[in-house]
Formats: C-alpha cells, sequence, structure tokens
C-alpha cells in the first residue's frame, strides 16, 4: 500500500526524478574511459565487453532477488541503499588496482541500477501532483534514459578537458551523489506502513500460457533493442577511435549519449500512436537506424553513426515500451511480476550476450568486421519480429498505455498494474 503525501514544502516528484537521473548517469560513467583503461591495464576489447556485462548480471540478480524490496521497506530507504552502492561502485573506479575492483565496481552499479529503476520509477509516479501522473510518468522515462546518456557526456568532457581523466569524473559523481542523499533524506515517504522484511524472495520467471503469444514478439523485440544500447555503452568509443578515427573523449560520449536520446524520444511517441503499432514501427526503425551504424563502419562516417545512433535508439524507445505495454496488460495479475521478470530477463540478455560476441569477433575480424556482423545480425532479428507482428498483430489495448519508463526494472508498486517499466543498460 502507499500512501501520497505533500507535506509543507517537502520536494516531490521532479526531486525524485533528478535523484533517479544521478543514479543512472553513474552506471554509464565509465563508458568513454574504457579506451584509457585498455591502454593502463593492457587488456583486450573481449575484455572489455565481459566489464559492461557484468553490469547486466548484477541488474538481473537484484532484479529477481530484491526487485520488489522497496515495496515493504518503504521507497527512501532502498533510494539510500541504491546511492550508497552507487558510490561504493565510483570509489571501485576512483582507486582501481586492476581488473578484479573494475569488475567489481561494475557489478555494485548494476546492484545500484536495479534497486533505481524500481523504487525510484514508483517514488516519481507516487510523489505527483493530482492530475500530473501522466507527466510524472514521462519523467521518470526521461530521468532513466536520460540519466543513463548523461554518464558518458560528463565523463567524456571532463576526460577530455579537464585533468585526471580517470578519477574526476568518479569525483564529480560522489559530489552528485551526495547532493542526492541529500534530496533523499527530504523525499516523503510514500509507503504507508513500511517495514523490514523478514527475508528476500525472488520474483520468479513466470510466463502464463496465455500470455506467450504476446511475450514471445515483445521480449525478442526488447533483445535486439537492448543489443543495440549495450553495442553503445560498451565499445561504441572504440568504434569512433579505432574505425573513424576520432580521438575526442567527448565526443564518443557524445555519441553514446544520443542512442540514449533517441530511446526516451521513441518512449515519449509510443503512448501517442499506441503499442499495436509501436511494435511493429519501432522495429522498422531499429532496422533503418542498424543499417546505417552498418554504412557508418563502411564508409567510416561519424555523422552516419550519429544518425544511426538517434535513429535506432528512437526505434528501441519504440519497441520497448510497446512490447513491455503489451506484456504487462496480457499478464493476469497475480503472475504479472514474474511475467515482467522474464520480460527482463531476456532484455538483459540482449544487453551483454550479444556484446561479450562482438568483442570475441573483433579478434578475428576487427572493430569493423565485428561491428558490421552484429548489425546484420540484430537486422535480421528486428525483421523476423517487426514481420510476425506485422502479420499477427497484437492485442488492441483495453485502455490508453500509461507513461513508462525505460531501463532496468518492473514497477515495484502495484503488482497488478498494467504499466510496466523498464537499462539497460
Amino acid at each position: 500500500m502507499t500512501l501520497r503525501t505533500g507535506r509543507g514544502r517537502r520536494p516531490g516528484s521532479p526531486a525524485a526524478a533528478a535523484v533517479f537521473a544521478i543514479g543512472m548517469a553513474g552506471t554509464t560513467l565509465p563508458t568513454p574511459l574504457y579506451g584509457l583503461y585498455r591502454q593502463q591495464l593492457g587488456f583486450s576489447e573481449l575484455m572489455v565487453t565481459v566489464v559492461f556485462a557484468t553490469y547486466a548480471l548484477g541488474v538481473i540478480a537484484v532484479l529477481f532477488g530484491a526487485g520488489n524490496l522497496s515495496d515493504t521497506t518503504g521507497r527512501r530507504p532502498v533510494l539510500f541503499a541504491a546511492l550508497g552502492l552507487s558510490a561504493a561502485s565510483a570509489l571501485c573506479f576512483l582507486f582501481e588496482g586492476g581488473l578484479p575492483l573494475l569488475l567489481l565496481g561494475r557489478v555494485l552499479s548494476g546492484f545500484a541500477a536495479g534497486l533505481f529503476s524500481g523504487a525510484a520509477t514508483a517514488a516519481v509516479l507516487e510523489l505527483a501532483r493530482p492530475g500530473r501522473e501522466s507527466a510524472a510518468g514521462f519523467a521518470a522515462t526521461a530521468a532513466n534514459m536520460g540519466g543513463l546518456g548523461c554518464g558518458p557526456l560528463l565523463s567524456g568532457l571532463l576526460a577530455q578537458y579537464a585533468p585526471r581523466p580517470l578519477a574526476l569524473p568518479f569525483l564529480v559523481h560522489l559530489l552528485l551523489l551526495a547532493v542526492a542523499a541529500v534530496v533523499t533524506w527530504l523525499l516523503p515517504e510514500t509507503v504507508a506502513h513500511p517495514r523490514r522484511p523478514r527475508s528476500l524472495r525472488p520474483q520468479g520467471l513466470v510466463v502464463p500460457p496465455g500470455v506467450r503469444g504476446v511475450f514471445a514478439p515483445a521480449a525478442v523485440a526488447a533483445f535486439a533493442g537492448f543489443a543495440l544500447l549495450g553495442l553503445f555503452t560498451a565499445i561504441a568509443p572504440s568504434f569512433v577511435a579505432g574505425t573513424l578515427g576520432e580521438h575526442n573523449l567527448a565526443v564518443s560520449g557524445a555519441v553514446v549519449c544520443t542512442v540514449f536520446l533517441g530511446s526516451t524520444l521513441g518512449q515519449s511517441l509510443t503512448g501517442r500512436i499506441g503499442a499495436r503499432t509501436a511494435l511493429p514501427v519501432g522495429c522498422l526503425v531499429l532496422v533503418l537506424g542498424l543499417v546505417l551504424v552498418g554504412t557508418s563502419l563502411a564508409v567510416t562516417s561519424l555523422p552516419v553513426l550519429v544518425v544511426g545512433a538517434l535513429c535506432g535508439g528512437t526505434g528501441q524507445g519504440l519497441a520497448f515500451r510497446a512490447g513491455l505495454t503489451a506484456v504487462s496488460a496480457a499478464a493476469p495479475p497475480e503472475h504479472r511480476g514474474g511475467t515482467l521478470s522474464a520480460f527482463f530477463l531476456v532484455a538483459y540478455l540482449g544487453i551483454s550476450l550479444p556484446v561479450v560476441g562482438v568483442g570475441a569477433l573483433t579478434l578475428q575480424l576487427g572493430l569493423r568486421g565485428a561491428g558490421l556482423t552484429f548489425a546484420g545480425c540484430v537486422i535480421a532479428v528486428a525483421v523476423t519480429v517487426g514481420g510476425y507482428v506485422l502479420r499477427r498483430p497484437l492485442p488492441a489495448e483495453p485502455q490508453p498505455a500509461p507513461p513508462a519508463r525505460a531501463a532496468t526494472g518492473p514497477r515495484e508498486s502495484g503488482q497488478g498494474s498494467n504499466d510496466g517499466h523498464p537499462p539497460s543498460s
């Protein structure tokens, strides 16, 4: 049970969204810096992708182990825990002495993202003023994906134009986390009777037979879209530097930021055109974006890569929110949490396994060849899903689809609602 409260002049939904954005920014902060770590520590492109993939494993672990924790303990305690994990991750990168600390930092970052995704989204929605629920839903989406996009942009700018490129980004983020902790302390608690849970029970994976016809195409589309996000977050800076010849870290961060901004745009459009239409359209736009990304590698064009990132991100946002809305609406209330957990498992497999595969391919084909192979494989998946849902459209929405968030875990407040929310990445 949740309680909307607005005592005095305490911060509300926008403040909770700001905390959400700061937390998610930390999960992508290392992205433009992986090339510097490679030079300093001497590991391969494959190991870069492995370091990145540990983040997805952390998110999945929290999703199953503590996905509904804030429903019982309250939003604020879980937000404080997520902020603490984010700070610990930043310290691992700040004092890194080798690969083990980098891996630990990414796992802790995944834990933090898993907690933020549910508790922060619920807080943003529950602190919304009456009549502003739709705006709060989009604020949660923008905070999630916008935070993910701002992380590499911030670290790229600081690493390129300020001293101590492997330290200053994390020092700045620690300062932002301290500000976020103060804001969180001032936020009203929206859970009416918070209590300490006796045990953490995994939500489990349950896809009822009646949902599988909707689940399969929606989950595969999520897999393809998250694969694109994973590619840009893990090794796009290496593509930009090694294949396109652009070594400015700020430019690398901006390119990664573009794909997340595109995703936010796509999700904002989904509610206008409906999930039934948005899923095939999103697959089509995703394919177009992947074609542009592949073209940019073939002709070594940075502008084409940026346009491909924006286009592909928009397609990912359209298809992801459409699929998540359809799956959540189709699932019976008693199985909705497990069904959404299964949906996110597929999505986060997309943000990890294909990216590691690309890292392995670089050892044989180089960055350009691996990127082109990746683009071709994901295009095939997206075309297959798009063609399937054109022949067998999703069921019409029983009611207007509420706004969704974009990245890492199902909404915690109200397992019986039909508006699941998403990374990853």
